[in-house]
C-alpha cells in the first residue's frame, strides 16, 4: 500500500517538474485564488443569517369603527362612561407561553373583566394576537405606541385605551383595549399593573 502511494506521489512530482515554468506559476496562482474564494465563501455563509420577520403590530385607530357605544346588548363602561370596544390585543408573558387561535381570544378576556366576552361578541372589535412580551410596562409602551390615539393620548377626543395584565391558570397574559365613547372626553390611557384593578376601570352591564 505504502509503495503504491509513494509511486503515485513520485509520478505527480515528476509531472509538476515537467511543466513549463510559466504554466506552473499560473497554476499555483489559480489554486491559491480558488482556495481564498472557498474560504471567503465559507465565512460569508456562516455570517449570513436568515432575516427575522418583524411582526406588524401597528393598529390604525382612526381606521377602526367610528361609532359610539351601541344602544342594545351588553354595555361596557370605562370609568362609568359608556364606550364601544374597538380593538383588543392579547399577548402572553415570557417566551414559552402560547395563546389559542384568534377566534378564541374573546373568551380569554372574560377572565380579566367578567362579561367582556359578551362585549367582544356584540361590539365585534378588531382582535389581534401579539408575540410574547417580557414585562407589563414594556407591553404597555409598545401597545400605546402602536395603537396611537389621536390628540394627547386620546384626551379631548372620544378615544381611550387601557393596557394591563391578568392571569389564566396562573400564567400572566397582557391585554390592550382600544375604546370609543359617544363624545370627546379626558379618559386618555390607563395602565393596569395589578389584575385586581381591572374592575376599578372597566365594568360590563347586561
Amino acid at each position: 500500500m505504502d509503495q503504491n502511494v509513494n509511486e503515485q506521489v513520485a509520478k505527480l512530482t515528476d509531472a509538476v517538474r515537467s511543466m513549463p515554468a510559466n504554466l506552473l506559476k499560473w497554476s499555483i496562482i489559480a489554486v491559491v485564488i480558488l482556495a481564498v474564494l472557498y474560504v471567503v465563501r465559507k465565512v460569508l455563509r456562516k455570517r449570513k443569517k436568515p432575516a427575522e420577520q418583524v411582526p406588524d403590530l401597528a393598529i390604525n385607530v382612526l381606521g377602526l369603527s367610528t361609532e359610539g357605544p351601541p344602544t342594545a346588548g351588553p354595555s361596557l363602561y370605562y370609568y362609568n362612561i359608556p364606550v364601544r370596544l374597538a380593538a383588543v390585543v392579547l399577548a402572553p408573558a415570557g417566551r414559552l407561553h402560547e395563546l389559542p387561535p384568534v377566534q378564541q381570544l374573546g373568551e380569554i378576556i372574560d377572565v380579566a373583566v367578567p362579561g367582556l366576552a359578551q362585549v367582544v361578541a356584540a361590539h365585534q372589535p378588531l382582535v389581534r394576537k401579539w408575540p410574547a412580551q417580557l414585562s407589563m410596562k414594556g407591553f404597555a409602551h409598545v401597545f400605546f405606541s402602536n395603537a396611537r390615539l389621536p390628540g394627547e393620548g386620546g384626551k379631548g377626543t372620544p378615544w381611550c385605551s387601557a393596557a394591563g395584565v391578568f392571569r389564566i391558570e396562573k400564567k400572566p397574559v397582557m391585554a390592550g383595549l382600544v375604546m370609543r365613547a359617544a363624545a370627546p372626553n379626558n379618559l386618555g390611557q390607563a395602565v393596569i399593573e395589578d389584575e385586581a384593578k381591572w374592575l376599578d376601570i372597566l365594568r360590563v352591564k347586561p
